[in-house]
Formats: structure tokens, C-alpha cells, sequence
């Protein structure tokens, strides 16, 4: 398959990809299930602003942990190795 020369990534985007391909995907995973309970707890606890604000990072905790598989799966370095 040959890659479109356009369409590379650039140094920074290489330098976070290999980072974040060294987190285990579970991290984001669990994150997202804490910020859950975490909000779950404040809310039983009266501190309604503070679940609302908590609980809204689960969704970015997953999108991070689709993000960390794909760069696992399809990343930069694919095409490096091909």
C-alpha cells in the first residue's frame, strides 16, 4: 500500500504517538469508570456541581483510550514498517 507523501504525520504528532502507545489501554478504561463512581458519590453526598463537572470526564477518558488503540493498531509506525 504506498501512503500519500501529503498525508504523513509531522515530528510532534510521532513524538505523542509513541508515548501514548505506551499507556495500557485499561488506564483510560479504569479512569473513565472512576470519574463515574467518583461523580456517583459526590452526587449522594450534596455536591451536585462537582458530580456534574466530575462525571462529564468519563467521555474524554474514553475517547483518549479509542485514541491509544488506534495509534496501537494503525499508527504512524505502520506505514513506517511497510
Amino acid at each position: 500500500m504506498t501512503m500519500n507523501p501529503e498525508k504523513r504525520e509531522g515530528k510532534l504528532a510521532k513524538a505523542i504517538e509513541q508515548q501514548t502507545a505506551k499507556i495500557p489501554s485499561d488506564i483510560f478504561l479504569w479512569a473513565a469508570i472512576g470519574s463515574m463512581a467518583v461523580s456517583l458519590t459526590l452526587q449522594l453526598t450534596s455536591s451536585r456541581h462537582r458530580s456534574l463537572f466530575i462525571g462529564q470526564w468519563a467521555a474524554p477518558f474514553l475517547l483518549l483510550g479509542i485514541y491509544n488503540k488506534i495509534v496501537k493498531v494503525e499508527g504512524h509506525d505502520k506505514e513506517d514498517r511497510e
